[in-house]
């Protein structure tokens, strides 16, 4: 079997001996795995989907998340959680935490991460994945979608497209994991962060998330969603997962908006 092969049972079986317990779908292609998930939000059970392909992928603010066909992993998981929506911030950041920590396990040490949701290669700062987190209100509390989009062979005609560099794992680790058991090792870790972040929130996962913040001290540029531009020094998070940025006029909290280093003069 191909290393871009996804085999469902193969998955089933990495997860157990994870012992983790999922309720486990592959795709072979789809609009996008939140979509999907969205629309089956009020299901109980926690929900695994992976899709060889989306044809209408998403990342924050709309975005378009472009890949092709086996050169990439798209997955997300369903996740009930007795707390209503405005309890679960910084989820993203816990599970971004997850993801670094499971790639950097498997030897992917230069994998860090950039606020509020990507995972990108230290130095390079070349973009790896992202996360998508997406909630439901329920009759028992939230269903949350966690989308997560990793790139995992090198596409020349992608970055061509987007003009900008982009990191895939095949530079990363060698030997480079099959899709299907690179997806169960991620989506465990990812499940044992969710019940750590049901019990402990962000406050389990702030230390770690600040010793892999790819632009921790750096100076940085940020256009906040209601349009404002700051530049400030990065100074990690704040409890609710917020950005903590250093300006002239003091520090901030961000929570939402696009981030990038800035020059200094």
């Amino acid at each position: 079997m191909a290393l871009d092969d996804l085999d469902s049972a193969a998955i089933a079986r990495a997860l157990e001996r994870e012992g983790v317990s999922l309720e486990l779908e592959v795709l072979a292609t789809c609009t996008s795995t939140n979509s999907v998930l969205l629309e089956r939000a009020a299901e109980p059970r926690a929900l695994l989907l992976i899709a060889d392909e989306q044809r209408a992928g998403r990342g924050r603010r709309g975005r378009q998340w472009l890949t092709q066909r086996g050169a990439a992993l798209t997955f997300s998981l369903r996740w009930q959680f007795r707390a209503p929506a405005q309890a679960l911030r910084g989820l993203s950041l816990a599970a971004g935490v997850a993801l670094a920590r499971a790639l950097r396990e498997l030897g992917a040490r230069a994998v860090g991460l950039k606020w509020p949701n990507d995972l990108l290669v230290a130095g390079s700062n070349a973009k790896l994945g992202g996360i998508l987190v997406e909630t439901h209100a329920t009759a028992g509390g939230t269903a949350a979608i966690i989308g997560v989009g990793l790139n995992y062979r090198t596409v020349p005609a992608l970055e061509d497209s987007l003009m900008r560099r982009i990191a895939a794992l095949e530079e990363l680790l060698e030997p480079l994991p099959r899709r299907d058991m690179l997806a169960a090792r991620l989506a465990a870790e990812l499940v044992r962060a969710l019940r750590a972040f049901e019990t402990g929130g962000l406050a389990a996962f702030s230390e770690e998330w600040e010793s892999l913040h790819a632009f921790r001290g750096q100076y940085l540029s940020v256009s906040t969603d209601d349009g404002l531009t700051l530049a400030g020094t990065a100074e990690g998070i704040a409890a609710d997962g917020a950005l903590l940025l250093r300006t002239g006029s003091g520090v901030h909290s961000i929570y939402s908006g696009s981030v990038v280093p800035a020059r200094t003069a």
